[in-house]
């Protein structure tokens, strides 16, 4: 019996559960994009060490591909924030808002950045976030 559960549990996270009558099951389309995404919360330093931080923002729901990333532009100079650091999301559909972190790794210790964010689709389209440009200090 748990070897039957077990098999099931994989066979559903992988997606490979097959549904006996396939007109109960449904496709659910990605979220229409959102107008204009905005940050409601953030974007702030959640973490700081040496040689990494993780910055973290909540933005309306920005719709489109579930797939997203969330960008963090950042720089030793506020006018040269040319370095960039991504992480992946997947947006859910029946949510609002949507919650980014981003870790940004191999920095220099002591040392002061400025950074922005933003977010983008899977293709890499991005969702046009207007963030204002911010600092963050390492340990």
């Amino acid at each position: 019996m748990k070897k039957l559960i077990l098999i099931l549990a994989l066979a559903a996270a992988s997606g490979s559960l097959l549904v006996s009558n396939p007109a109960q099951a449904q496709l659910i389309a990605p979220a229409k994009k959102a107008a204009h995404v905005e940050i409601r919360q953030g974007p702030e330093l959640e973490s700081a060490k040496e040689h990494e931080v993780i910055i973290r923002w909540t933005s309306n729901n920005p719709g489109g591909s579930d797939e997203h990333f969330g960008i963090v532009h950042y720089g030793r100079n506020s006018t040269d924030l040319s370095q960039t650091a991504k992480s992946h999301i997947r947006l859910n559909q029946g949510h609002s808002y949507t919650v980014f972190r981003v870790r940004v790794d191999g920095l220099e210790p002591h040392t002061t950045y400025y950074y922005k964010v933003d977010s983008m689709d899977a293709r890499g389209t991005s969702d046009w976030v207007d963030s204002r440009v911010n600092t963050f200090t390492t340990r």
